[in-house]
């Protein structure tokens, strides 16, 4: 690290937007800029922007390459597991394609320990955590944030550069983490104008108005227009329109697909094995299964201690808990929730499982924050569902968790100092009500990994045929 030349992207003032302009100008083809340049008045930038456009298509292999098409998710990663779950989803069918090099970039801490597809390249990036709404710190003590993030924008780079990607498919931030990906976006138009740029967007970011506001600050349209080929929702407009709530218009509009929500195969595939989930049958001695989960566990603690302290207002016996702390929960945090079950056999305390398919399908009841992913896998597993979502720093879990109670699929409850009563009245409520129906269950697309293997597939198809070497990535 003492090596790399740290470049400090200051996504503050002035946005993602002024930053983009060290290196490629909104509004114009990186390959005109001179020293000295103007930057052009609106109507120009819309001008300018068609005609780079119109130069990239035709889209060509990138270098000629023969062989499967190289693809890039890049994955930030600052906190929870969502990110990497939703790229590692993807990637397996990608993968499974058989046409695809598939390359992750990821922020996470636990990749080490997770389940991964076969075929997959992992360059791990230095782990960050988010602090706030929009900052950022190197999780690991001591390191400054600056050198941290100024080692994995070079990375970043510098893999780009290596393998020269066919697609780069970044997920969520349209700047990376603190505008960490901007100088990789510059110099892809400017080197490898050939690569496809697309950004996977969960559906709910945050209240639209705050998406607005942020984009605003940031000048995150300007950076859609130009900077990407591709906007991929994982989600569906009927649920949420991303582009009516965050304020995508014109040409950039036009470039957006909704996919469905994104899941991992085996949570849709009827034949998949059950698997074995995290808790002895023998210790929960018939009794029904309630799995408490809150993805990483970074911020689980408040609702698990209220479980806890609402498990001691129910009849005994009631069910049989299984509270999974998450990867991510400090020590202290764990320590406290141990002490609070001590002496109570139909509790089960799981650090952190990687794969939460076999336990999800096996649980009777599942308390959860709202996050994208948990939401969703449990709906494509059909369980029963009370969400409580994450007060604070975003809105998104609370938008998502009363749009799905709407629809009949889960229960909600706001997180506040009666939430233990709340859940010791919802939990036996929800045990003994008959699930949703399989029509209210469809109601939510599911097949978001499917359909972006498939906008992929077609975004190479289309750059063989225009190249005259169709078949070469088949």
């Amino acid at each position: 690290m003492r090596d790399v030349q740290v470049v400090e992207l200051d996504n503050g003032p002035g946005g993602a937007g002024a930053v983009w302009r060290q290196g490629w100008m909104p509004g114009r083809d990186p390959r005109d800029a001179e020293a000295g340049d103007r930057d052009p008045a609106p109507s120009e930038r819309r001008h300018q922007g068609n005609a780079r456009r119109a130069r990239l298509r035709p889209l060509i292999p990138c270098a000629g390459r023969v062989g499967p098409a190289v693809v890039f998710l890049y994955s930030h990663d600052t906190f929870g597991l969502g990110h990497l779950r939703r790229n590692l989803a993807i990637a397996e069918r990608l993968l499974e394609a058989g046409q695809f090099s598939v390359h992750l970039l990821t922020g996470s801490p636990v990749i080490a320990q997770w389940r991964l597809p076969s075929g997959l390249h992992v360059h791990p990036l230095p782990p960050v955590v988010k602090t706030g709404a929009e900052t950022y710190a190197a999780r690991e003590a001591g390191h400054s944030f600056g050198l941290v993030k100024g080692y994995r924008a070079a990375l970043i780079l510098t893999l780009a550069l290596r393998y020269r990607p066919d697609i780069f498919l970044v997920d969520h931030a349209p700047a990376g983490m603190n505008g960490e990906i901007l100088p990789t976006l510059a110099m892809m138009r400017r080197d490898l104008p050939d690569t496809r740029v697309m950004l996977g967007l969960r559906d709910i970011l945050d209240s639209p108005d705050t998406v607005r506001a942020t984009w605003a600050e940031q000048e995150i349209l300007p950076l859609l227009e130009q900077a990407y080929d591709d906007i991929l929702v994982y989600g569906s407009r009927k649920l949420f329109d991303v582009v009516d709530a965050y304020g995508i218009a014109g040409e950039t509009a036009a470039r957006v697909r909704y996919c469905g929500h994104v899941v991992a195969a085996d949570l849709l595939r009827p034949d998949a094995e059950e698997g074995t989930p995290c808790w002895s049958a023998a210790r929960a001695a018939g009794r029904k299964v309630v799995l408490v989960t809150a993805g990483g566990g970074g911020d689980g603690f408040a609702l698990m201690e209220a479980y806890l302290h609402g498990l001691s207002r129910m009849a005994p016996g009631a069910c049989h808990s299984v509270i999974v702390t998450g990867p991510l929960m400090s020590v202290d945090q764990r320590a406290a929730l141990t002490a609070t079950a001590a002496g109570r056999e139909d509790i089960d305390l799981v650090d952190y499982i990687t794969d939460p398919l076999p336990s999800l399908r096996a649980a009777d009841l599942v308390i959860a924050m709202a996050g994208y992913n948990t939401s969703a896998e449990l709906i494509a597993a059909r369980k029963r569902t009370i969400l409580v979502p994450r007060p604070a720093p975003r809105a998104e879990q609370r938008l998502r968790a009363h749009l799905l109670a709407r629809l009949g699929l889960v229960r909600a409850i706001e997180q506040g100092p009666d939430l233990a009563d709340r859940l010791a009245r919802e939990i036996p409520a929800a045990l003994a009500a008959p699930p949703p129906s399989s029509v209210a269950w469809a109601q939510l697309d599911l097949n978001g990994a499917e359909r972006v293997a498939a906008h992929l597939a077609t975004a190479i198809e289309a750059r063989s045929a225009a190249s005259g070497i169709a078949g070469e990535f088949a």
